[in-house]
């Protein structure tokens, strides 16, 4: 027991009173500081609100650019493919019975659908520029056609979503 006497150490404890703290603040002066602090929560808050619409629109951008490019990309490759449609068109017309030209236009027809290209219909249809290339001027072939009507599709013409890959080439009764 007398160990823990001898150990014990005394400390000497010094009083705080209330009238040791801060002079008061008057009520002026703590509605200034107040509206001051108002007044950095605002600016803040705006700061705040700003930086994160401008992240927003960074990534809608990067998105809208990401798209571009993956589109912009597809279209190249499908400018490549569809002189090899018109050589299976144009083998199709020689030789309409057989099966293996027949099997390749149906692949390709699935592939482009898959990819999201259509085939721009022509013939029937009146001349839009847009769309159709008129290479030649026909006398109408009967009295039911209506002039600006196309009467031949000479190469199909191609859509690649709402962007126009290949105008078709197209005869036009006059």
């Amino acid at each position: 027991m007398q160990d823990k006497k001898e150990n014990i150490k005394e400390t000497e404890i010094e009083t705080v009173s209330i009238n040791d703290a801060k002079p008061e603040i008057s009520t002026d002066k703590q509605n200034e500081i107040i509206e001051q602090l108002n007044g950095k929560i605002i600016e803040l808050n705006d700061k705040y609100l700003r930086t994160a619409a401008e992240l927003e629109n960074t990534r809608r951008r990067a998105a809208l650019d990401v798209e571009s490019v993956s589109r912009n990309r597809a279209m190249g490759v499908a400018e490549k493919i569809l002189p090899v449609m018109d050589a299976v068109q144009s083998a199709l017309k020689h030789n309409p019975e057989d099966d293996g030209i027949k099997s390749m236009q149906r692949a390709l027809e699935n592939a482009f659908a898959q990819i999201g290209i259509t085939r721009i219909e022509s013939i029937g249809e009146k001349l839009n520029p847009q769309f159709h290339n008129a290479i030649q001027i026909v006398d109408k072939p009967n009295d039911k056609t209506e002039t600006n009507t196309i009467v031949e599709e000479l190469q199909s013409g191609y859509m690649f979503g709402d962007t126009v890959l290949r105008t078709a080439m197209v005869v036009v009764s006059k």
